[in-house]
């Protein structure tokens, strides 16, 4: 018996096939059976007439939790999160308690994350064992366990000999190697960005150069080595030039934005609110509108959320000690309408784009299209419909989040994996 779902008169975008016109999608037995005028009957029909129907949402950079603690955050309290925000696929990163190191601990992802049934999780490897930077983690073991590319999240590779010897296995395994860039030796004990406001706020600030002078450093290793290379978060305007130089250069090197750094500034600090707290720090106008820019200039290859929830009891310790990170996967599609689509940086295309096709090209998943024969993930959105952001509403376990009471547009209303409707508003 094979099950059939038509999703008729959407406006239907697909970046990797060049389609943005009004138009069906005919969903066979979990596959993409027709993008076009469909005249069949279908017993389920969805009519999305004023809605977007694109290739499911890709978020490769979020924080699951799971192994550890999972009363921030498990696989499947995140995954339910993931549907809600329209994502039918997302990465995590290793840095859980124990690190995601080797294949057994692969292999304990996945099984979570079919346990939960809701968005496919991928997840990405240490690319040093217990994140200390010092020797190397079982690449080879866990890329054949499943692992989509390897970071040290968290913490960037501080040496650059381990670094060299991990770019060379990873082109062994042709895998990604995604870096945090930060210079632990420049950021310090840094909170916020350093500077004027860090300065009359009497907090220790982490100097935009310690996130550049990592960055430049990667750069010369992927000159000698030309392994694909994946800069995580980027921040400051001088991380834009070198990324743009990279490129120019034709080296295999791409980066992604979070919504925090196109949105807020260091300035949100002012009230010690440590919801504003996150590694990268939040930064100046100037880098904001640098970002902003890299994007309409297409340098940037990807948007994620950087998805990182934490306990209340946690995040209401003072700023010194509080933990970095914001939960911001079910507003991520509306936040980045706002800092985007609204200003006329993108257009909805070239925003799909960059949270289907490219991420999904970045760690080398057959997913981010409606192809005929792919995998039917779907997402549809309305383009139109206002929201309140209420965190009290939020799938996810945790609440730290800056975005509560933020009026955005864009709602996704159904979210499709594998054929099925894993989520409706």
């Amino acid at each position: 018996m094979n099950s059939e779902l038509l999703i008729k008169n959407g406006r239907v975008i697909d970046p990797a096939n060049g389609i943005d016109k009004q138009c069906d999608v005919l969903i066979v037995d979990e596959k993409i059976a027709e993008v076009g005028r469909v005249e069949k009957t279908v017993e389920k029909v969805i009519d999305a007439a004023g809605k977007l129907v694109t290739p499911g949402l890709i978020d490769i950079h979020v924080h699951f939790r799971e192994p550890g603690d999972e009363e921030e955050e498990t696989i499947a309290s995140g995954s339910a999160a993931a549907v809600a925000a329209g994502f039918t696929s997302v990465v995590c990163m290793p840095n859980t308690n124990p690190v995601i190191e080797n294949e057994t601990d692969i292999e304990y992802i996945h099984r979570k994350a079919r346990q939960a049934r809701q968005t496919h999780v991928y997840t990405m490897g240490a690319i040093t064992k217990g994140l200390e930077g010092v020797e190397l983690a079982e690449m080879g073991f866990m890329t054949q366990a499943g692992a989509v590319g390897f970071t040290d999240d968290g913490r960037g590779v501080q040496d650059p000999a381990v670094m060299l010897r991990a770019l060379k296995y990873a082109a062994m395994f042709d895998v990604v190697i995604a870096q945090h860039c930060q210079d632990e030796r420049i950021a310090g004990k840094g909170v916020m960005n350093s500077g004027y406001h860090s300065t009359i706020l009497g907090l220790p600030g982490i100097d935009p150069l310690a996130e550049e002078a990592m960055l430049w450093r990667d750069i010369q290793l992927i000159k000698k080595t030309k392994v694909r290379y994946h800069a995580q978060h980027i921040s400051t305007a001088g991380s834009v030039d070198l990324i743009r130089a990279a490129k120019k250069d034709s080296l295999p090197v791409t980066c992604e934005l979070a919504p925090h750094h196109l949105l807020l500034t260091e300035e949100s600090c002012a009230q010690y609110d440590t919801n504003y707290k996150v590694n990268p720090p939040l930064r100046g106008k100037e880098d904001v509108e640098a970002l902003r820019q890299a994007v309409a200039d297409g340098l940037v290859d990807a948007l994620a959320t950087d998805h990182a929830p934490h306990l209340q009891s946690e995040k209401e310790l003072e700023f010194l000690t509080a933990p970095f990170g914001i939960a911001s996967l079910e507003c991520a599609l509306g936040l980045y309408v706002k800092a985007l689509i609204e200003p006329g940086i993108l257009d909805w295309p070239g925003l799909i784009r960059l949270m289907t096709e490219r991420p999904a090209s970045i760690i080398g998943i057959d997913k981010g299209t409606l192809g005929k024969g792919k995998q039917a993930d779907v997402t549809i959105i309305d383009p139109e419909a206002e929201y309140k952001i209420d965190v009290h509403t939020f799938r996810s376990k945790s609440r730290n989040c800056p975005y509560h009471g933020w009026t955005v547009k864009g709602k996704v209303e159904k979210t499709i994996v594998g054929g099925e409707i894993r989520f409706e508003a």
